[in-house]
């Protein structure tokens, strides 16, 4: 079967972007990946780089996913990757990503090795540095009587870290499941940091050490294997991409193209079809696909809701569909008048209370309780900053009358709402940055109803399904599944962030390839 006169969107690269017309795409390929967030486009490169015949298709207008940028104002505005972990020379990022090609194709800039994220409570803060002795030894000024506390907690973590075989690019013994899942992040913290010569200190530590939690979702149900290795992660090393993170979806969309693989984007998959030993994809308008191997790059629940309904065994189909998404954002995007608000080579995270796990509260008394703050890397060498992002968590319970409505069409009580959430968090922040309200040129304001409709994650959720210390294994999605040929990706399967989405786009593809062969090439190059 062929589809006449499809749009093929070609990335040639962040700078020379074009549309190309083909008269005909075959209608079957050997592998269709739904989605092209980076799980997508990174599964999409391997299998084409493996010879295979790959589509990856997309709702929305272009590639990337939360890779992408927008520009508002004359302004780009990252709107999921603000900086990344483990990326140094011989790091498991930049290993990886060496493989990808991405490594000599972006410019990073390193954040400041003596605090790349400012920790504060109140009007104390604390740097959290890169290096591991670097890390101790910044800290201990602030817990002098805590040394053995912090250098346990290291050991901690880089004990965690060497026990999972693809962070450090070895072999698995065991393809699922995760040791230290089972144990909470948040009483990690209390326990590891809890200094016996120096009352209330190991309070203070344990905040201090799990201030930047909303890189693994807030959650006090979050398990320790995702806190640690991503704490792990940023100890090691921790980057920003000059001039924004939609180059990382244009340099793979573009090698994937140029080894003979498409990416039909503005189509929305509304159906997948196990047929006769391959799949029958729905998408755009009745559009037709077949293929040998699907892969999932959006989330569980939705791919289920696309499926016939005996396609999956009825407890996994009840299993995926009761599970709880990590919690949304609500985020300002600001532009900054030229030359009044410096460039901060740090993210900031404050806390109103001394307790981050309260973090996600839905009460609104205590709205907003927390947030983030991080100024965008446009040049290597950048004196003020031009946009900058502030990050708090809200609820969707929040946004639920409006949730039937479309952007542009929910009304003026709907965009008070933003405006006075927006204003309560500008009053927060400004209590830490008092200059910020004057250098303020122009704000945008995203909800966890914007965020759902540009990522289509349900609930608006900044990182997919929510890990669960107390059921880990029911919070499990395994890149294989019980459908042959059928397999999910994402930040849902593995980790969330860049570095766990990376490794799980390698566990995916593993499965089809086989983890040594695979691994094997990543290693050589």
């Amino acid at each position: 079967m062929i589809i006449k006169k499809s749009l093929l969107i070609t990335f040639l690269s962040s700078e020379d972007k074009r549309v190309r017309k083909t008269e005909e795409i075959a209608a079957k390929y050997d592998a269709i990946i739904i989605g092209s967030g980076l799980g997508g486009l990174l599964c999409g490169y391997i299998l084409s780089k493996e010879g295979l015949n790959v589509c990856i298709i997309e709702k929305q207008p272009q590639p990337g996913g939360n890779l992408l940028t927008f520009t508002k104002h004359g302004n780009k505005f990252e709107t999921g990757v603000h900086y990344i972990g483990a990326l140094g020379p011989g790091q498991p990022l930049n290993r990886y990503w060496n493989y990808f090609g991405l490594i000599n194709k972006l410019k990073f800039k390193q954040l400041d090795i003596n605090g790349f994220d400012i920790i504060g409570f109140g009007d104390t803060e604390f740097p959290l540095a890169q290096g591991f002795s670097n890390f101790r030894e910044r800290l201990l000024p602030y817990f002098p009587d805590a040394a053995k506390e912090i250098s346990g907690y290291i050991e901690r973590l880089q004990q965690i870290a060497s026990s999972f075989a693809l962070y450090n690019l070895e072999l698995p013994t065991a393809r699922h499941g995760h040791s230290f899942s089972d144990i909470s992040a948040s009483a990690f913290f209390n326990d590891v940091a809890l200094g016996k010569s120096h009352p209330g200190s190991g309070t203070a530590l344990a905040s201090a050490l799990a201030g930047n939690n909303f890189l693994y979702g807030g959650s006090s149900l979050a398990p320790l294997n995702v806190a640690a290795l991503i704490a792990h992660s940023f100890i090691s090393g921790a980057y920003r991409i000059v001039g924004g993170s939609d180059q990382i979806a244009a340099i793979l969309a573009s090698e994937i193209i140029s080894k003979g693989g498409s990416i039909l984007t503005g189509r929305k998959v509304s159906a997948i079809e196990p047929v006769n030993n391959e799949f029958r994809i729905i998408a755009g308008n009745n559009e037709t696909f077949y293929s040998r191997i699907v892969i999932s790059n959006i989330h569980p629940s939705s791919t289920i809701s696309m499926m016939p309904e005996d396609s999956w065994r009825p407890a996994f189909r009840k299993r995926i569909t009761s599970l709880q998404n990590t919690i949304a954002p609500f985020i300002l995007f600001i532009s900054l008048k030229p030359g009044t608000f410096p460039y901060l080579n740090h993210n900031f995270y404050f806390h109103s209370t001394n307790n981050p796990w309260i973090s996600e509260s839905n009460n609104e008394t205590l709205w907003p309780s927390m947030f983030l703050l991080s100024t965008a890397c446009h040049r290597m060498e950048q004196k003020f900053a031009e946009t900058l992002t502030i990050l708090t968590y809200m609820e969707f319970s929040e946004v639920g009358k409006w949730e039937q409505t479309s952007v542009g069409k929910r009304g003026r009580e709907y965009l008070d709402f933003k405006n006075q959430r927006a204003e309560k968090l500008l009053n927060l922040v400004s209590q830490k940055f008092p200059s910020l309200p004057s250098s303020i040129a122009f704000m945008e304001i995203s909800t966890p109803l914007t965020y759902r409709d540009y990522t289509g994650t349900p609930d608006g959720s900044l990182y997919g399904i929510r890990k669960s210390y107390i059921e880990p294994e029911a919070t499990l999605v395994t890149p294989k599944t019980k459908i042959p040929n059928f397999y999910f990706t994402g930040q849902n399967i593995n980790l969330h962030g860049v570095l766990g989405v990376t490794v799980g786009a390698v566990m995916t593809c593993s499965e089809i390839l086989g983890y040594e062969y695979l691994l094997k090439k990543i290693k050589d190059v």
